[in-house]
């Protein structure tokens, strides 16, 4: 349990949103305590179902005067930690707020839209002396590990033949939320596909190829060459791309990974590992910006690439 004194006092962005709960459990699991919480939705009740006496803004200026205010106050009311679950395109301008309010950052995925952002964020890291952390929890599942284990004991010129294929259904709002405003998320590739590609760079090293044979605002498939792995790729939230197994018992999210034909399937096993990635950064060892370079590159890079 942590003693009073150790306990860390966080702030979050995007509270209203899908991932937010996740962050929420895992500041509580790890004995801390949210003070603040922004989101320009105030459908924000979920709060109360782990903290009880949380300041909420739904203007991100007042979230920011309030913050400031803390910072000037006494220094045991100044937060620790940003947690940033906002919108893709404004993870950039929260992890700045962080640093700039004398706090670490803890972003979802992706750290930024565009590789070139990350390193004016390891020069004000540099600057601050305050650090910035990702949420990579795909590194930290069981059957990943396992996975990670074995390819590292293999022969070092090993190439596998990797199929990947991950399938979340959502409905018609996806296309009208920020989600399915490519200028905002990044699009599928790297709204969904972040998680996945970064586990493929860690799983196979690093990129020597890629192609992009079909995307659309559903859907994208193509290949990536890696260090150790041909792969090949597929991301749909279209619920019709899901295997009958998966439709036979109402399961809407497919996530499967296949290598040299033995597939390995992992879509259970993730309620805990926001929580694993916290005590992680706790510790001073979470993900960092450099952690993240690579999917974030490819993830880019595949966004503009052209479709062959």
């Amino acid at each position: 349990m942590t003693e009073k004194n150790d306990i860390k006092k966080f702030a979050i962005t995007g509270v209203a949103g899908y991932i937010a709960s996740r962050h929420l459990q895992a500041i509580k699991d790890t004995g801390n305590n949210l003070v603040a919480a922004c989101d320009p939705h105030d459908s924000v009740g979920i709060l109360d179902k782990y903290f009880q006496d949380v300041s909420f803004f739904t203007e991100f200026e007042r979230f920011d005067r309030h913050l400031e205010k803390l910072r000037r106050g006494a220094n045991e009311n100044t937060i620790d930690y940003l947690t940033i679950c906002s919108p893709n395109n404004l993870h950039d301008a929260h992890i700045r707020l962080a640093l700039r309010l004398g706090a670490d950052a803890i972003c979802e995925k992706p750290l930024v839209l565009n590789p070139w952002n990350l390193d004016q964020l390891q020069e004000l890291e540099n600057e601050t002396g305050k650090r910035i952390y990702t949420i990579l929890q795909l590194r930290t599942h069981p059957s990943i590990i396992e996975l990670k284990n074995k390819t590292n004991s293999a022969e070092p010129n090993k190439k596998y033949n990797v199929n990947l294929s991950y399938i979340t259904s959502r409905g018609p709002w996806y296309h009208y939320s920020w989600k399915g405003n490519e200028a905002k998320s990044g699009g599928i590739g790297t709204n969904i596909g972040i998680h996945f590609f970064d586990m493929l760079i860690w799983l196979f090293g690093k990129v020597e190829s890629y192609n992009v044979s079909m995307r659309k605002p559903d859907k994208m498939k193509g290949t990536v060459e890696l260090e150790n792995a041909n792969v090949n790729w597929l991301l749909s939230i279209d619920q019709n791309d899901l295997p009958q197994s998966a439709k036979n018992v109402g399961q809407p999210t497919y996530r499967s990974i296949t290598i040299d034909g033995e597939e390995i399937e992992f879509s259970g096993g993730f309620a805990d590992l926001h929580t694993i990635v916290y005590k992680e950064i706790l510790e001073g060892n979470g993900f960092t910006i450099e952690d993240a370079r690579p999917a974030i590159q490819l993830a880019h890079d595949i966004r503009t690439a052209v479709v062959k």
